[in-house]
């Protein structure tokens, strides 16, 4: 009798043994599924089609950058030189006024792209001032040029320093009108000069008048 009840509390702890077992595999049947369907899936975009890696598969080819700043464009690649006939020339205070004051004084001059093309220009204009009496060209500056990339309609300028003449303060040079050639150009255009006479410094060795490079 009592080897059957050993028996038989045996046989009943097996198939406990048994059912167990069979309940944790199908937990951790559920388990791995659940964890191989929440794991993180590689996007497309962080592998490049040429194998490069991927932290540069998002990267793209630089093709320059534009400034708003003087009408500067840098984007134009390719673009020819400007010419005098394509560009338009005026001054960039507005009214065409400058100060009476006896100060140093800035003139700003504009110059146009009007035609339907980009073009470049690098360097410095050539500047005559005109009066009845003769002509002086404007020496530079010595700021270094960089080169401008006008797209259509856009605009840049360069600009003239210039000393007004006062009574006693030297030989006074009456300015009507001044000669702008642009960079690398053998073609001018004149332009009425707005302001009034200059002190005339045509031999100084650093003159208080003179030009700076277009884009400068």
């Amino acid at each position: 009798m009592r080897l059957f009840h050993a028996a038989a509390a045996f046989a009943a702890t097996s198939a406990l043994a048994l059912t167990l077992t069979a309940c944790g595999s199908d937990s951790g049947s559920s388990s791995a599924s659940d964890s191989q369907s929440s794991a993180p899936v590689a996007s497309p975009a962080t592998t490049a089609s040429s194998g490069a890696p991927a932290e540069n598969a998002g990267a793209t080819k630089d093709t320059g950058s534009s400034s708003g700043a003087g009408g500067t464009d840098t984007s134009s690649a390719g673009a020819g030189r400007c010419h005098t006939a394509g560009l338009g020339f005026s001054f960039g205070s507005g009214d065409g006024k400058v100060s009476s004051s006896d100060d140093q004084q800035q003139l700003a001059v504009v110059l146009k792209n009007k035609t339907s093309s980009a073009c470049t220009l690098q360097g410095f204009p050539g500047v005559d001032l005109k009066s009845s009496n003769g002509s002086w060209s404007l020496t530079r500056s010595s700021v270094t040029p960089k080169k401008v990339t006008l797209t259509a309609g856009s605009s840049t300028t360069f600009t003239i320093t210039f000393l007004p003449w006062t009574q006693g303060s030297g030989t006074e040079f009456k300015a009507t009108s001044v000669v702008i050639t642009p960079p690398n150009e053998t073609t001018s255009t004149t332009l009425t000069w707005p302001g009034g006479s200059l002190l005339l410094q045509d031999g100084a060795t650093r003159p208080g008048t003179y030009t700076g490079p277009v884009g400068g």
